[in-house]
């Protein structure tokens, strides 16, 4: 074999691996984008993150459904519990951002939150209704309903869904992208038709009534109350 075809032959096995590497690192790049396609981005404001997070698929341990209605509050907003600073009830609410920050309130059902910003200011998203999807007898059975019951009784509220889903305190602070939990893209996915999104103000809170914080699918019938 003479030198010159030596050297083609070289030439070409070194392109075949440059192309090989290249395909290596396209597929990793894929998968990194797939992550945090499949998670919600959780470091904006709380307004952001409520209205981002609907049409959702929020899961935990395989129950659950759509997000369809959302409140924002911020530790400068008087109907936070972040208000007036970190206390031991509200420390998980203060980052890092994408974890649970899970309350009981009036002391009889756990209400699940979605902690958002940097670590330090404390913020975050109330889950307020999901469209039922995954898990619906199971559902039915953590809230004591009938087989034929209206689905919507099953997550139309905090309370419900804290039933639901199985919430306690045991989930407070833990990392929202690992399990129990898990996220799917869920009515915007196709990015065929955007989400139509209502606002209005903020359920059972007595300050900050005129911030308009809640956010709702518009069409759904899942919905804790009409906007």
């Amino acid at each position: 074999m003479k030198i010159a075809e030596i050297a083609e032959i070289a030439e070409i096995a070194e392109i075949a691996e440059i192309a090989e590497i290249v395909e290596i690192v396209e597929i990793v790049e894929i998968a990194e984008i797939s992550k945090l396609v499949d998670f919600p981005d959780f470091s904006g404001s709380s307004v952001e993150v409520a209205q981002s997070l609907l049409g959702w698929n929020l899961l935990v341990d395989g129950i659950g459904g759509t997000i369809v209605e959302t409140e924002a509050y911020d530790q400068d907003d008087p109907a936070s519990h972040s208000f007036g600073g970190i206390r031991p009830r509200n420390a998980a609410m203060f980052g890092p951002a994408g974890c649970a920050y899970v309350y009981r309130s009036y002391g009889i059902h756990w209400c699940l939150n979605a902690v958002c910003r940097e670590p330090g200011h404390g913020a975050g998203v109330l889950i307020r209704a999901l469209e039922p999807l995954f898990g619906l007898e199971t559902m039915r059975q953590r809230r004591g309903l009938s087989a034929d019951c209206n689905p919507r009784l099953l997550c139309s509220g905090p309370g419900r869904i804290g039933q639901a889903l199985a919430v306690d305190a045991g989930l407070n602070s833990l990392p929202l992208n690992q399990p129990p939990f898990a996220w799917q893209r869920g009515l915007d996915s196709n990015m065929v038709q955007p989400i139509s999104i209502l606002t209005g103000p903020r359920i059972g809170i007595s300050k900050a009534v005129e911030r308009c914080w809640r956010f709702g699918i518009a069409g759904s019938r899942f919905l804790s109350r009409p906007f």
